[in-house]
């Protein structure tokens, strides 16, 4: 008698899923193992989903399903796929554990738990895929299995809560936007989490970017090109609208492009690129004047400290922050993804101290934290050295100017100075406040950050800090004049353009409440540009 354990076929097929299964990139004679497999694991994914099945009897399918891939005569026609084709089960096996979890977990702790059930609903999809094609296995496939599964989960949030009462984003980050009810309730409060989980998303497809070009199966290496860019097409959309408001999807140009790109897979350096064009950064100007070599190896230096700041900054539990940074030191030592080896490689060429890099870390890991005040002038001076001094020690030495080492330093000084002013009111939303508490007098450290910036000696603080940095301005055209303004330090004048005239606004607004951000204008941004492509009239 034939024994079945699901009521039907599969309730999809290859064509349906958002990432390519098995296409007519690879080999036909791999196809039918490919297929086979799919087959297997989307009808226990099916009755793992199955919202009408009680969990005992998902769990007694499934088992049922696992007995017959240790049958090679099994009567199971999903399980005599497998077998007849020779396409393997130990991943299968795999992942009958992740649909045993799906049957009887409803929520995670945290994103190592995610990471873990990932490693057994989707990384072994990736395994079997280079053990067909006799690929060796790698970091980079793992990483882009588990972003496949990550961008799923966000875009089904919704359905999968109404449906089946699962929620795979963890819990602990959800408590970010104040819990449960909350993060599903509140568009204004969920945004940020969900950009923090996308930030993991693409840390995860940057450490798989790699993998086309490593692999020697140019089929698998199209189809696995395929899909990161159907992965980047999709994170892009999730970060552009919120999956819970409506369907976040894939469309048949999105795939298109994709399989057009395919072809010519980004290198680092075009991932890395791709990250700053995409931070819309006043930095930009001063970065394009330089020749190639020199703007990869900023590009490199500036995506890194974005990506630290974004850690940082990101909607994610305390725990997390610190451990996203302690990776970031760990991939100062060892390379493993398209920014670090692209990091790497500027330090090597520009002689960029490691040091710089851990600088940048120990200033975000300042600012991770819950709570940031400012003891005194040490303390800010400190905290400008890491999170800014680092950077101007870094950029003069790409910009072919290793000698002026404490200029790089001391301007740093001073457009961190302008950005603490500038960000006053937005800092203190993150109970952040880097006046120093020396200069308010009475100020209660324990308070919230927006009851010490309402305190009435804040206005004279900030004005402190200001003359402070217009002195930084002063002291460093001295020093340009004494170095006969280097031309290769012209990325470092147009930036002191921009911040100048931003330090100009906030002086003549003042710093008494209401503090209106300043901005540079488009005409303002448009000059730093023509003054970078060599246009004299744009230097006034």
């Amino acid at each position: 008698m034939r024994q079945t354990v699901a009521a039907g076929p599969p309730t999809r097929g290859p064509d349906s899923e958002n990432f390519p299964v098995a296409s007519w990139l690879i080999a036909p004679a791999l196809r039918p193992k490919i297929l086979a497999f799919y087959c297997f694991v989307r009808t226990a994914d099916d009755i793992a989903d199955d919202a009408a099945m009680q969990p005992a009897e998902k769990l007694r399918r499934l088992d049922a399903m696992e007995a017959g891939l240790d049958d090679p005569h099994s009567a199971l026609p999903e399980a005599a796929g497998l077998h007849a084709t020779g396409a393997g089960t130990g991943e299968a096996r795999a992942m009958l554990g992740a649909f045993r979890q799906d049957a009887v977990q409803a929520r995670y702790a945290d994103w190592a738990a995610l990471e873990d059930y990932c490693a057994r609903s989707a990384v072994p999809v990736g395994r079997m895929l280079l053990r067909l094609h006799g690929e060796p296995l790698g970091a980079d496939v793992d990483a882009l299995c588990t972003a496949l599964q990550v961008l799923n989960h966000l875009q089904d949030l919704g359905p999968d809560r109404v449906t089946l009462g699962r929620i795979y984003l963890p819990e602990n980050w959800m408590a970010e936007a104040g819990g449960e009810q909350r993060f599903f309730a509140d568009a204004g409060a969920r945004r940020p989490v969900l950009d923090a989980a996308l930030d993991r998303v693409e840390a995860a497809l940057e450490t798989a970017a790699g993998l086309p070009r490593r692999l020697a199966s140019r089929r698998l290496a199209l189809e696995s090109a395929v899909t990161l860019g159907c992965a980047r097409r999709l994170l892009a959309r999730l970060r552009a609208a919120d999956p819970l408001l409506g369907r976040v999807a894939l469309t048949k140009p999105d795939a298109l492009k994709a399989l057009a790109a395919a072809p010519f897979p980004p290198r680092d350096a075009a991932v890395v690129r791709a990250r700053v064009a995409r931070a819309g950064s006043s930095f930009t100007a001063g970065m394009a004047v330089l020749p190639v070599t020199r703007r990869r190896a900023l590009h490199a230096v500036y995506a890194f400290c974005r990506a630290v700041d974004d850690i940082a900054d990101g909607a994610m539990p305390l725990s997390e922050r610190r451990l996203a940074l302690a990776a970031w030191r760990r991939k100062l030592v060892a390379s493993d993804c398209a920014l670090s080896r692209e990091l790497a490689a500027a330090r090597v060429a520009y002689d960029l101290q490691p040091s710089e890099c851990e600088a940048m870390i120990a200033g975000m890991e300042t600012d991770a934290e819950p709570r940031v005040r400012i003891a005194d002038q040490v303390a800010l001076d400190l905290y400008c050295r890491r999170v800014a001094g680092s950077v101007g020690a870094m950029a003069v030495r790409i910009f072919g100017a290793p000698g002026a080492g404490e200029f790089g330093l001391a301007l740093g000084r001073t457009l961190q100075l302008v950005n603490i002013l500038r960000d006053l009111d937005e800092d203190a939303l993150r109970d952040r406040l880097y006046l120093p508490l020396s200069l308010l007098p009475g100020a209660d450290p324990h308070a919230p950050a927006s009851v010490l910036l309402a305190l009435p000696s804040v206005p004279e603080a900030a004005a402190a800090l200001a003359r402070q940095a217009e002195a930084g301005f002063a002291a460093a055209d001295a020093a340009l004049a004494a170095m006969g303004t280097p031309a290769a330090l012209l990325p470092a004048r147009i930036m002191m353009w921009g911040y100048r005239r931003l330090l100009a606004r906030l002086i003549a607004r003042g710093f008494a409440p209401p503090r209106t951000r300043p901005r540079l204008t488009a005409t303002e941004k448009a000059r730093m540009a023509a003054w970078a492509y060599g246009w004299p009239m744009a230097r006034a």
